[in-house]
């Protein structure tokens, strides 16, 4: 992908249509423009993470081995080095793509939220955990997995040899939740 390898400033539309395997014309007439392009490659990473997770959220009774998928799945999602090329593409070019990048950041990780809040809500009703405030436990969940996994190799710029798999990551993430929270 030359926007992850060149950069968006770099990226040149005649060699990705090149990569396509399509003329400059045939790709204008689908992305009208490089910011259209980008916005639909920003787009398919998105849909790549609900694609991953969706199976799991038809379920109406979530229970910690459905949480702990979940999160094996979230983790693995932003494990996936392409997935961190992506989001360090993004927070690159947010100064030139502010509305783009805020959409992609807060619309992932509000629907990851949501989406745990529901869960904790209906595992604390079933009396499978106690909250109070399950948005601060899915924060603090959030954050066991975010920090090795995402936040630590787009500060270090580069992806580091992980000493633990993003199902080791995740499983502790649950097991130290459940140490917190699990009734």
């Amino acid at each position: 992908m030359r926007f992850v390898s060149d950069g968006y400033a770099a990226a040149r539309i005649e060699p990705i249509a090149r990569s396509a395997g399509v003329s400059t014309a045939t790709l204008y007439t689908f992305f009208p423009s490089k910011v259209a392009l980008f916005e639909a490659v920003i787009e398919t990473a998105a849909k790549d993470f609900y694609d991953r997770v969706g199976p799991l959220l038809n379920t109406e009774a979530p229970d910690r081995s459905i949480l702990t998928d979940y999160l094996i799945r979230y983790t693995e999602f932003l494990s996936d080095s392409f997935v961190r090329k992506m989001f360090r593409l993004i927070v690159a070019e947010r100064p030139r793509f502010n509305t783009q990048a805020v959409d992609f950041f807060d619309r992932g990780r509000g629907d990851i939220a949501h989406t745990l809040i529901a869960m904790f809500e209906t595992m604390s009703a079933n009396g499978l955990i106690k909250t109070e405030k399950p948005s601060w436990a899915v924060s603090q969940l959030l954050g066991m997995i975010e920090h090795p996994v995402l936040l630590l190799p787009l500060a270090s710029g580069k992806d580091p040899i992980q000493a633990r798999s993003a199902r080791a990551i995740a499983e502790d993430a649950v097991e130290t939740f459940w140490a917190r929270y699990g009734a």
